[in-house]
């Protein structure tokens, strides 16, 4: 496990190899990055694969067997290797091995990136297959970013009244919805938006959406266009943090068959193929 840190002349970073998780986000002194408390939540900005949210029984069946994977999957507890870093940029890899293969059966190169410029904080995601069978997988982000309170945020969207979200079921969808009902695009935050899980969105509703301070003024921009799913999140009760997280995979559904082939969210990439996907944070006032 090693950390690494870069900067410019508007904003720094720090990402820890292990889980290749960004722990900090600052800007003129500011820390955007929820910072780790083992009482709420222990984590800052955890990758989520070769799934996302939650497997019916924690299971899944491929070729005729089956595996045991915990929500999110493993990268996030994984130490990844440095395998570039500029001024501006860091790049790391995560590949099968000998342990991801026992419990994945899925040979595959993850490399995440982050990259500055400006105000603007870049995050890509590459999945290569570097097999002759196809690769199934999933992939997401779950960044958590500190609150004063949560009654002091709220949350702006882009040319939105309404979103229509999913009802979860100790973490799987069980196929109702719902509406979130927006004043002006902007949604109030408080404890008890999230005491029935997290706010979880299909149909790339949510591509961009900026986290804002009443007190200070501050804005924090995500853009995530192209992203399928949507997570909004906080720990029950918390008052603290948020988690703005897009999403290339869903959790289970209550009645799901347990095939990872037939997952909803599930990316299926043919042999010798590389994924891409990014978002972007932006710090405005």
């Amino acid at each position: 496990m090693s950390v690494h840190s870069i900067s410019n002349d508007k904003i720094s970073i720090t990402v820890n190899s292990l889980g290749a998780e960004l722990t900090s986000l600052k800007s003129d002194g500011k820390e955007f990055v929820w910072q780790s408390d083992k009482a709420v939540w222990a984590r800052y900005a955890p990758v989520l694969f070769p799934i996302v949210g939650k497997l019916k029984n924690d299971h899944f069946v491929h070729d005729n067997s089956t595996y045991s994977l915990l929500q999110h999957g493993f990268a996030r507890d994984t130490d990844f290797t440095l395998t570039g870093q500029a001024k501006n940029s860091l790049e790391f890899e995560l590949a099968a091995d000998e342990n991801t293969l026992k419990i994945y059966p899925f040979h595959f190169s993850l490399r995440i990136a982050y990259e500055l410029n400006e105000n603007t904080l870049t995050i890509k995601y590459k999945v290569y297959n570097p097999d002759s069978k196809n690769l199934l997988f999933s992939i997401g982000a779950h960044p958590g970013f500190s609150c004063k309170s949560l009654n002091e945020c709220y949350l702006e969207f882009e040319n939105k009244n309404e979103l229509v979200a999913e009802k979860l079921v100790d973490g799987l969808l069980n196929g109702d919805t719902y509406m979130v009902k927006l004043d002006s695009g902007c949604l109030q935050l408080n404890t008890n938006l999230f005491d029935n899980d997290a706010l979880v969105f299909k149909n790339s509703q949510v591509e961009k959406v900026a986290l804002c301070s009443k007190a200070s003024g501050l804005r924090l921009i995500m853009h995530c266009r192209n992203w399928p799913y949507f997570g909004i999140w906080s720990k029950k009760g918390s008052d603290a943090f948020v988690c703005l997280e897009p999403w290339y995979g869903i959790a289970d559904p209550v009645k799901a068959s347990g095939k990872l082939a037939g997952k909803e969210g599930i990316i299926n990439l043919e042999p010798y193929k590389t994924f891409e996907a990014e978002f972007s944070l932006e710090i405005g006032i």
